[in-house]
């Protein structure tokens, strides 16, 4: 089976919102023996959807339409279907009831244009909505299969995973498990990934391999097919014993949504420990990301910014020898903040963040170069010299991640490279 994805909208023409859904729906369909040779983009216009439609149906079997379910009147993705494949729309009652409890329950008056994403293509299966209010819709017709989603990526993304996923492995004549296991790598990019595994990913079969960059992190997906879930899960371990015996010291956990916070987070729960940070060139933003996680306060028992030279000093009780003599952007600074706020906080762990985020140099150091203290109680307090480069959001992004992941090394008893010890 070959899929074309056409995805509706002006905004997408004119730059206004980037179309992620494309890249989404290629990688899912992919997953499933579903090829993908054209990706188009139309704007709301009923007379150019209609013209990609049909150039769609000539050489693909299944189309999928993501955007113009909304209740607007430039949403006009099942009407132009509905009318090329002379059908009518019809009300769903179980979404206009989702809808009428929406707007009651936040007592908004509801127009009566919020009918229309109750609207569907008579003879369709409806695929709910959990996460908005336009339901989608799967129908075949002329041996070609039609599949209309909503055009935001936090409806289109689960309706595709709960509701089509489901539907496309049930249409497939062959095997009929599918189970994917998602491996989530930090300090390595997706090219030196993708190098280590390239005989696996040259020579893939069952199961498929596919690598994807993140922000700041790599994932791996592994995809096996059997006629029985145990036997996808065989090949699925039997294939990741081999990724990790390569890769497994860049192994942090699995799962789509998985961060590395929320890993670190766990590991602190079930160590008991409690973590303090000390920030300059972050400004703040790792204890930010540390409270992102639901339940912080069972660890985290709070921190200190201390950006400028001065409040190092006067509040955190940083050495004005220690700045004099060797600068902010040192191994000893960062050791200094680490051991000074692991004292005000009687934290069992304390990070402390020093260095340059650019965008220009400090201390005739380069824009990128990092150093991060770790305070443990009851070990010898360390820094680590990091080189990033880039620009100053993406230096402080990586910073955090660093942080994060050498609280967990610390936290399993793992080695880290080149750490900086004083006497």
């Amino acid at each position: 089976m070959n899929a074309e994805i056409i995805a509706i909208g002006t905004e997408l023409l004119m730059g206004q919102v980037i179309n992620t859904n494309a890249s989404f729906l290629s990688r899912e369909l992919s997953l499933l023996g579903i090829d993908v040779y054209h990706q188009v983009v139309v704007g709301d216009n009923p007379k150019r959807l209609l013209e990609v439609i049909q150039v769609a149906e000539q050489r693909s079997d299944l189309v999928i339409l993501s955007g113009g379910l909304g209740p607007t009147k430039d949403d006009i993705t099942k009407q132009v279907l509905a009318d090329h494949l002379t059908k009518n729309l019809i009300l769903d009652e179980q979404t206009m009831e989702k809808i009428i409890a929406f707007h009651e329950n936040r007592k908004r008056t509801m127009t009566e244009n919020n009918r229309l994403q109750a609207m569907v293509i008579e003879g369709s299966t409806i695929l709910k909505n959990e996460t908005g209010l336009a339901a989608g819709m799967f129908l075949k017709q002329n041996n070609k299969s039609y599949i209309l989603l909503p055009g935001p990526p936090s409806e289109l993304e689960p309706m595709f995973i709960n509701e089509v996923r489901p539907l496309l492995m049930s249409e497939r004549k062959e095997e009929t498990h599918l189970i994917s296991r998602v491996l989530r790598f930090f300090n390595i990019g997706e090219s030196q990934l993708a190098a280590e595994l390239d005989d696996l990913i040259e020579n893939q079969q069952n199961p498929t391999i596919a690598t994807y960059a993140g922000k700041h992190e790599v994932t791996l997906r592994l995809t096996a097919n059997g006629g029985t879930a145990a036997t996808c899960l065989v090949l699925l371990d039997n294939m990741e014993a081999i990724v990790q015996k390569r890769l497994g010291k860049y192994f942090y956990g699995y799962g789509e949504d998985t961060r590395l916070v929320n890993v670190v987070a766990d590991l602190l729960k079930e160590h008991k420990m409690t973590l303090t940070a000390a920030e300059s060139l972050t400004g703040g933003a790792f204890q930010s990301c540390i409270t992102s996680v639901s339940g912080a306060s069972d660890y985290f028992k709070g921190g200190i910014v201390t950006y400028s030279n001065d409040t190092k000093t006067s509040v955190l009780g940083v050495s004005k020898k220690t700045i004099e003599q060797f600068g902010v952007v040192s191994a000893e600074c960062a050791i200094d903040m680490a051991q000074k706020a692991q004292k005000m906080f009687d934290s069992d762990i304390a990070l402390s963040f020093t260095g340059v985020a650019g965008p220009d140099a400090l201390e005739n150091k380069k824009v990128g170069t990092v150093w991060i203290g770790v305070a443990v109680k009851g070990k010898i307090t360390f820094s680590k010299e990091y080189h990033f480069g880039k620009g100053r959001e993406s230096n402080q992004e990586k910073s955090i991640m660093s942080g994060l992941d050498l609280i967990r090394r610390v936290l399993l008893d793992l080695p880290i490279d080149q750490k900086v010890f004083l006497k």
